[in-house]
């Protein structure tokens, strides 16, 4: 009588080793060396460059005055608390 437990067809460990080298050399990675995929690198990020929607000179001065502003009202915000605590600080410890 013969055991169920190995009955089952399963790739051995090297065959899928060498089923995992061949799925890495495809592609056009594969083929080019660090200066040829340096290349395609910067083509990609001057391909995705070319995708953004740049903001007009309007757009980018009231985008730039909007974070101006809100930054000075928390940097306000932040030194009218400190001096708060400054002052509860020195009330309570003398």
């Amino acid at each position: 009588m013969t055991d169920a437990v190995g009955s089952i067809d399963k790739p051995d460990a090297q065959d899928e080793a060498l089923e995992s080298k061949k799925a890495r050399k495809g592609g056009k990675r594969g083929k080019k060396g660090p200066f040829g995929r340096l290349a395609l690198f910067y083509r990609q990020i001057v391909a995705e460059l070319r995708k953004v929607v740049w903001p007009t000179r309007n757009q980018l001065s009231t985008y730039t005055t909007v974070v101006i502003v809100f930054v000075v009202i928390m940097i306000g915000l932040v030194t009218v608390i400190d001096y708060g605590f400054n002052h509860l600080v020195k009330y309570v410890f003398g």
